[in-house]
């Protein structure tokens, strides 16, 4: 005979009612209503349920099966990946916000830039990371000269520098 979900809740609807009442964050208090809408059997399937909390049918058996597996503290705990790592020290920021910002000497490219950490500290840093971190914190983007035509005449251009008058 199948094991019904509902029957392996081991709170009360009344407990879980309380809790998603103190919860604050808007996942946990969906993760307990899931266990509410279940117990109190409002509804005949998992993918009314899920349909209704606006979640996946197979997010919904996930958080039934880590419930199952690790009770409800661990249910209700929300993992997050964390805080990501830098691969920027604060003096590798400091000497990249002066290049970026020196007229005389800036970066000619991302490459460059890649190129000189390597050089000057010895970091092997990705081209898209020290690129997007460039462009995040030093508002940098790439400098291209606008597209002449090919039939353009330089002698012309010459003569009219020449022959016209400055103000």
């Amino acid at each position: 005979m199948k094991n019904k979900f509902s029957e392996q809740i081991v709170e009360s609807v009344y407990e879980l009612k309380q809790l998603r009442s103190k919860t604050g964050n808007y996942r946990e208090r969906a993760r307990i209503q899931s266990l509410i809408l279940t117990k109190e059997k409002r509804f005949k399937r998992s993918e009314d349920i899920a349909h209704y909390l606006g979640i996946d049918v197979a997010t919904l058996r996930r958080w039934k099966a880590n419930y199952l597996k690790s009770g409800l503290e661990e249910f209700v705990k929300i993992r997050n990946g964390g805080k990501r790592y830098s691969h920027v020290s604060p003096e590798l920021h400091e000497a990249l916000r002066e290049k970026a910002n020196n007229s005389e000497n800036p970066f000619m490219s991302y490459v460059e830039a890649v190129q000189w950490v390597k050089d000057n500290y010895g970091q092997t840093i990705k081209y898209t990371t020290l690129r997007s971190y460039l462009v995040d914190n030093f508002k940098t983007k790439v400098k291209r000269p606008r597209k002449s035509h090919y039939k353009k005449d330089e002698q012309a251009i010459e003569a009219f520098k020449k022959t016209s008058q400055t103000a």
